[in-house]
C-alpha cells in the first residue's frame, strides 16, 4: 500500500473535518513523507499542498521533532516560512496507526497575535509594578481582577488577597466617602467621562490613608463598560498635611488673629481626620490655660477650661503641659487624671483624649494640641502624623503671636523701663484732658536727669541704662494710683497728674526731689541722683497738648538754669525760653551754612571673620557758645524747624566725600551708612539727588547705605515706598534702624526693598541673661535672614554680648566693644590697628596649623 493509500483507511467524515479544521493538520508517515496537508496548514506555512505532499517533512521546518510512542509532544515554536516571514506557532504531535502503519499527526496553530499580546501584557504588568501609584482593575461588579505591587505596598494586601474581593470592602472604611466613588462609577456606566475623588481609605491594619482616586472605564468596541480602572495616589503628605501648613502660613501672612488661625486649623484637622474633635489651648507665663481653638467643642466647655492651672493631674492637656510630654487617656471615665474634670467631656460624648505639648524654641510649653475621641481608643498613625505637623505649626504661630504682641507693646511702651512712651503719653494726656471735670486741673510734669551724660561717658551706657531703670522705680513709688509715669526718651520722663492743681503738683515734685536725695547703687558704686522738673497746668497755662508739653519743657529748662535738683511751675515770664529756643535754632542754621557740623564714624564688624563690614556716619555739633550739643537734642529740633532734610543731604554728601578720600588713600571700607529722616523720603527727587552725589565722588551705589526708621514706611506709605524703590533701583542699600522698637507689619516688611535690619541697642543690655531679649533678637535675625537681609546689632559693648549674637547667627555687630564713633583721622588710626590685629591673629592661626601638620608628619 502506498503512502497515500493509507488515507483510504480514514473515514470520509474525519477527512472532511481535518480539512475544515481551524488548526493546520499535517500527517506524516513512518518515512517522514507528508501524506496530508489541509487548507489551514497551507495558510500557516504559506505552501500549496501540491508542493508538499509526498515530500520530506523537513520542508516544514519541523526536523528534530520526533513523535513519542507513549507521550504526545506539545510546544510553541518560531517558524520561518518560505517567504522569509516569521510566526509563532503552537505545535502538537501525536502518533497514530493508519492502515497498520505508524504515522504521526502534526497540529499547528498560528499564535503570533496571542504571543504579542502576552508580551504586551507582561510589559504592562512590569510598568504597572514600577509606578509608585496603586492600580486596581475591577469587573463591572467592582470585584478586583488585578492590583499592582504599589497597591500591596500602600495597602498591605497581596494580589492573591485582593483579587476576587470587592474594592469597597477591601480599602473603604467608616469615614470613606463612598458616595463620591459611587457617583463617579455611575457616570462612567452612563457613558460619562472619567473623574477623580479625594477620599479617606484604610489599609490592611485599619490605618487611615488619604488618597486621590482617578477612575476610568475599559470599554468594548460597542462602548460597553467591561472593567473599571482606578489609579490611586497617596496624598496624605503632599496634599493633606501640606494643606495644614499652607493654611497656617497664609493666615499668618494675612495677619489673621491667632484665635482665628487656631479655629481654622482645628476645622481643617477635623476634615482630614473625621473621627476626632480637635482642641488648641494656650498656656500663659503663669501656667494658666486659655482656649485658642476648638470649634467642635461646646462654648460652655471651652469657657470652663479658661484659666485652669496646669498640673500633674489636670486632665490630658494640663498634665501634658505640666510635664512637657504627650498624655493619652484612652478612657476618660476611669483615668485618674480626669476624675475632677470628666463630667463635662463625658456629657458631650467624648470618651478619650490625647494631648501633646507645644513648645517654644527655648523649651517653654506654650500650648497643647489635643484630640478627643468619641470612643475609647488610642490615636492611629494618621493621627500621630497630623499632630506632628500641627505641633510645629502651632509653635510657629503662637511664637509669632507672642513676638507681635511684644512689638505692639513696644510701639507704646519704652523697652528699657516698660513705661508708656511718647506716642502713648499723648493718648493718655488727651484722655485725661477730655475726662477733666469743669473747674479741675490736669498737671503735667517734665523730668530731666541732671548730668546724665556724665554717667554714660564715665561708666558706659549699661550703667546709664541701669540708672534709668532704678529712677523709674523710684518715681513709681512717689506717684498715686491715678497718676501716670512715662518716658519720652533719653533721660526725659513725664508724669501726668489728672485732677491735680498747682499746689498738689508742687508737693509731688518736692517729694520726688527728696526721694532722690539718697544715691542709687549702680553695680558696686553709689551714684548721686537728681532731676530737674518743670510743671504746666491745664487749663490755666494751655488748652492743647502741644502747648502744654512745650510749657512743661520750658519750665524744666528753667529748673536746670536754677541749679538743677529742683522744680519750677510754668509762668508767663518763661516765654523768654521761646526766644532761647529760637536762638538755638538760629545757631543750628549757622552751623549748617558754615559747615560747623561734622561726621564721626563707628565701625561695623562682620561676626564670621572680624573683618570690617562698613561704617555708620553720625552727625556731631560743637557750638562756640552752646558747647557739645547732643544729636538727641538737635535732631528733634531740626525736624521741628524744617532743617532735618538739609542735614540729611549734607550727611550723605559729606559721608560720600570722606569715602572717596579713604578709597583714594587705599583704605578698604565697603560702605558707609547714613541716617535719614522720614521727611527726606517724602520727596520723589531724593533718588536723583543721591545719584548725582555718587557720580560727583565717583562712588559705586553699593558704597552707600541709608538707615531709616520703621516710621518711614508706616507714614506717608505710598510716597515713601515709591522713593525707596527708586533708591534701591540705583543700587543704594536701605537699612531699617532700631528694628523691633516700633510696630510694623511683618508681611509688609517682606515686600519692601530693604537690604539690612538693625537690632536696636536697647536689646543688648540684657541679652546675656534675659531669655526675652534673646528671643526677640532671635526673631529679628530669623526674619531678616529669612528675607535675604543682613542683620546688624548695634550697641554691643561686651564680649559676652558679641558671643550671644554670634551664636544666634547675627551677621554684623557694632558698638563700643570695637570702637565709639570716631572723627575721620582717629577712625583711620583705629582701622589700621584693627587690620594689623586681624593679620596677627591670622598668622597665629597659620602657625598653630603648621605646628599641627608637623606633629602629624612626625607621628606618621
Amino acid at each position: 500500500m502506498s503512502a497515500f493509500d493509507c488515507l483510504a483507511e480514514i473515514p470520509d467524515v474525519l477527512r472532511a473535518a481535518l480539512e475544515r479544521a481551524d488548526d493546520g493538520v499535517v500527517i506524516v508517515d513512518d518515512a517522514h513523507r507528508i501524506t496530508h496537508f489541509n487548507a489551514a496548514a497551507e495558510r500557516i506555512w504559506k505552501l500549496a499542498r501540491t508542493d508538499v505532499l509526498g515530500r520530506d517533512a523537513a520542508i516544514l521546518g519541523l526536523k528534530g521533532f520526533q513523535p513519542d510512542p507513549v507521550t504526545d509532544f506539545r510546544d510553541e515554536v518560531s517558524l520561518v516560512r518560505r517567504d522569509g516571514s516569521r510566526i509563532r506557532a503552537a505545535i502538537a504531535l501525536s502518533s497514530v496507526k493508519i492502515g497498520g502503519a505508524d504515522h504521526y499527526i502534526v497540529f499547528a496553530r498560528d499564535v503570533t497575535g496571542e504571543a504579542e499580546r502576552r508580551v504586551t501584557i507582561g510589559l504592562l504588568h512590569a510598568v504597572s509594578d514600577q509606578t509608585n501609584r496603586a492600580v486596581i482593575i475591577t469587573d463591572i461588579e467592582q470585584n478586583i481582577v488585578y492590583v499592582n505591587s504599589a497597591f500591596t505596598t500602600l495597602f498591605g494586601y497581596t494580589s492573591g488577597e485582593a483579587e476576587g474581593r470587592r474594592a469597597g470592602e477591601l480599602i473603604a472604611g467608616r469615614h470613606t466617602d463612598r458616595k463620591a466613588i459611587a457617583k463617579l462609577i455611575r457616570r462612567l456606566r452612563r457613558g460619562g467621562r472619567r473623574g477623580e475623588a479625594e477620599v479617606l481609605a484604610y489599609d490592611k491594619d485599619g490605618e487611615e490613608i488619604w488618597v486621590c482616586a482617578r477612575i476610568d472605564a475599559f470599554r468594548d468596541k460597542k462602548g460597553r463598560v467591561k472593567h473599571i480602572f482606578a489609579l490611586i495616589e497617596d496624598i496624605t503628605e503632599t496634599k493633606q498635611l501640606r494643606s495644614l501648613q499652607q493654611l497656617v502660613m497664609s493666615s499668618l501672612a494675612d495677619e489673621v488673629p491667632i484665635t482665628d488661625i487656631a479655629d481654622r486649623l482645628c476645622r481643617r484637622v477635623e476634615e482630614i481626620a473625621p473621627d476626632v474633635v480637635c482642641s488648641l489651648l494656650h498656656v500663659d507665663a503663669a501656667g494658666l490655660v486659655h482656649p485658642l481653638g476648638g470649634p467642635s467643642l461646646p462654648a460652655d466647655y471651652s469657657r470652663a477650661l479658661d484659666g485652669i492651672a496646669i498640673g500633674p493631674n489636670v486632665g490630658s492637656c494640663g498634665t501634658a503641659a505640666f510635664y512637657g510630654k504627650p498624655v493619652l487617656a484612652e478612657d476618660i471615665d476611669t483615668d485618674p487624671r480626669w476624675q475632677p474634670y470628666k463630667a463635662m467631656p463625658l456629657a458631650i460624648g467624648l470618651r478619650a483624649c490625647w494631648s501633646t505639648p507645644i513648645k517654644a524654641k527655648d523649651g517653654r510649653v506654650i500650648a497643647t494640641f489635643a484630640f478627643y475621641f468619641r470612643e475609647r481608643r488610642a490615636p492611629s498613625k494618621w493621627h500621630r502624623r497630623i499632630v506632628d505637623a500641627c505641633v510645629n505649626l502651632g509653635a510657629f504661630a503662637i511664637e509669632r503671636k507672642e513676638a507681635r504682641a511684644e512689638i505692639a507693646r513696644l510701639a507704646y511702651h519704652d523697652i528699657l523701663t516698660g513705661l508708656p512712651n511718647r506716642a502713648q503719653l499723648r493718648n493718655l494726656i488727651t484722655t485725661a484732658i477730655d475726662a477733666c471735670p469743669h473747674g479741675s486741673h490736669v498737671a503735667l510734669a517734665f523730668l530731666d536727669v541732671d548730668h546724665f551724660k556724665d554717667v554714660n561717658d564715665t561708666l558706659g551706657h549699661a550703667a546709664g541704662d541701669e540708672l534709668l531703670i532704678q529712677l523709674a522705680q523710684r518715681l513709681r513709688e512717689q506717684i498715686g494710683p491715678e497718676d501716670m509715669l512715662g518716658r519720652l526718651g533719653g533721660d526725659e520722663f513725664v508724669i501726668l497728674l489728672p485732677q491735680r492743681d498747682a499746689e498738689a503738683a508742687d508737693r509731688l515734685a518736692s517729694g520726688i526731689t527728696e526721694a532722690l536725695a539718697a544715691p542709687l547703687r549702680i553695680g558696686s558704686k553709689l551714684m548721686p541722683m537728681s532731676v530737674s522738673i518743670g510743671i504746666s497746668l491745664y487749663p490755666d497755662h494751655a488748652t492743647d497738648i502741644d502747648t502744654l508739653m512745650q510749657q512743661a519743657d520750658a519750665a524744666m529748662y528753667m529748673a536746670k538754669q536754677a541749679g538743677r535738683s529742683t522744680h519750677r511751675i510754668f509762668s508767663a515770664e518763661m516765654n523768654g525760653l521761646t526766644e532761647q529756643r529760637l536762638a538755638v535754632i538760629a545757631a543750628l542754621r549757622r552751623a549748617i551754612a558754615e559747615g560747623a557740623l561734622t561726621l564721626s564714624y563707628q565701625p561695623q564688624i562682620r561676626s564670621c571673620d572680624g573683618a570690617i563690614h562698613g561704617v555708620e556716619a553720625l552727625a556731631r555739633w560743637r557750638d562756640a557758645v552752646l558747647g557739645d550739643v547732643s544729636p538727641a537734642k538737635f535732631i528733634p529740633l531740626a525736624e521741628e524747624c524744617g532743617l532735618i532734610e538739609q542735614i540729611g543731604l549734607w550727611s550723605v554728601r559729606e559721608a560720600c566725600r570722606q569715602m572717596a578720600s579713604w578709597r583714594r588713600a587705599g583704605l578698604d571700607i565697603p560702605s558707609v551708612s547714613v541716617n535719614l529722616s522720614p521727611i527726606n523720603f517724602r520727596h520723589v527727587a531724593l533718588a536723583a539727588r543721591l545719584k548725582d552725589i555718587l557720580a560727583e565722588y565717583d562712588l559705586p551705589a553699593d558704597a552707600l547705605m541709608l538707615e531709616i526708621t520703621e516710621g518711614t514706611f508706616m507714614q506717608d506709605g505710598a510716597a515713601a515706598l515709591e522713593t525707596m524703590h527708586a533708591i534701591r533701583a540705583l543700587g543704594v542699600g536701605l537699612s531699617v534702624d532700631d528694628f523691633g522698637t516700633g510696630y510694623s507689619s511683618l508681611s509688609r516688611l517682606a515686600h519692601l526693598p530693604i537690604r539690612e535690619l538693625k537690632i536696636d541697642r536697647s536689646f543688648m543690655r540684657d541679652i546675656e541673661r534675659d531669655a526675652g531679649a534673646v528671643a526677640i533678637a532671635t526673631a529679628v535675625v530669623g526674619v531678616g535672614q529669612g528675607l535675604g537681609m543682613t542683620v546688624v546689632a548695634e550697641g554691643v559693648e561686651t564680649e559676652g554680648q558679641r558671643k550671644v549674637l554670634a551664636d544666634l547667627g547675627c551677621d554684623v555687630v557694632q558698638g563700643f566693644l570695637y570702637a565709639p564713633a570716631l572723627p575721620p583721622v582717629a577712625f583711620e588710626r583705629w582701622l589700621i590697628e584693627h587690620c594689623a590685629e586681624q593679620a596677627r591673629a591670622m598668622l597665629a592661626r597659620l602657625d598653630v596649623a603648621a605646628v599641627g601638620c608637623d606633629a602629624v608628619k612626625r607621628s606618621a
